[in-house]
C-alpha cells in the first residue's frame, strides 16, 4: 500500500502547508488517502472478529479518519509514507478501543447470544443452538502490548515494521522507498520482529 507518485507529490505539498500552520491541509490529506485508508480498515478489521461482528468497515474508517485528522494537527511528519504509517496506528487504536468496548461486562455483546451452532432436534422439536459467549480481555491486552512494543522500536526498524505489517508492502518496494538495499530491509525487519517478540515474551496476540 505504497502511495502513488502523483498522490505522494500532493501529500508532500500538504505536509509543507501543515508545517506552515495551515490546518486546512488536513482535509486534503484525508481526501488523498481515503481510499487506501478504507482498504486498510477492511483488512485490519479482519484481525478483530469481536469487532467485525458489530462494526463494519465504513464505521471503523470514519472513526479512524477523525483520529488521523486530529493527529495531523499535533504531529510533524516528514514524508508521505509517514502519513500512512500514522493512519495505520490510528486504525489500530480505534480497533482496540472498539474491541474493549464490545468485550466489557456491560456491553451489548456481552449480554447477547449469537445462535450459530445448530444441534440435533430433540423429539422432533425445533433445532437448538449453542450461544457463543464473548472472549475475555486477555488477547486485547496482548494486542495493546504488541502495538506498544512496535512504538518502542528504533525509528528505522519501526518504519520497516509499519510498512511490512501494517501496509503489506514487500521488501523490494520498501528498499526502493527507503533508498536502501533489500538486505538492509531484511535485517531491520528481523531485528524488529525479535524485539517485539521479546517484549511479548514469545506470546503474540491471536488474530
Amino acid at each position: 500500500m505504497d502511495v502513488p507518485e502523483d498522490d505522494s507529490k500532493e501529500l508532500a505539498k500538504c505536509l509543507e502547508r501543515l508545517a506552515a500552520g495551515d490546518l486546512k491541509a488536513r482535509d486534503s490529506v484525508i481526501e488523498l488517502v481515503s481510499d487506501r485508508l478504507r482498504d486498510l480498515a477492511h483488512r485490519m478489521l479482519g484481525r478483530y472478529p469481536g469487532v467485525r461482528r458489530w462494526e463494519d468497515t465504513d464505521d471503523v474508517f470514519q472513526n479512524a479518519a477523525m483520529r488521523l485528522h486530529r493527529a495531523l494537527g499535533d504531529m510533524q511528519l516528514e514524508s508521505p509514507r509517514s502519513i500512512m504509517a500514522l493512519a495505520a496506528t490510528q486504525l489500530h487504536r480505534e480497533l482496540i478501543d472498539l474491541a474493549r468496548r464490545h468485550a466489557g461486562p456491560s456491553s451489548y455483546a456481552a449480554n447477547h447470544g449469537t445462535n450459530v451452532m445448530p444441534l440435533a432436534a430433540v423429539d422432533d422439536g425445533p433445532n437448538q443452538y449453542i450461544d457463543h459467549s464473548p472472549s475475555n480481555d486477555t488477547n486485547l491486552d496482548r494486542w495493546t502490548l504488541f502495538h506498544e512494543a512496535i512504538g518502542n522500536l528504533p525509528d528505522e526498524e519501526r518504519e520497516v515494521f509499519h510498512l511490512v505489517w501494517y501496509l503489506g508492502a514487500d521488501q523490494k518496494t520498501i528498499a526502493t522507498l527507503l533508498n536502501c538495499s533489500e538486505r538492509t530491509v531484511k535485517y531491520r525487519w528481523r531485528s524488529a520482529r525479535e524485539a517485539v517478540r521479546a517484549e511479548l515474551e514469545g506470546k503474540p496476540p491471536q488474530p
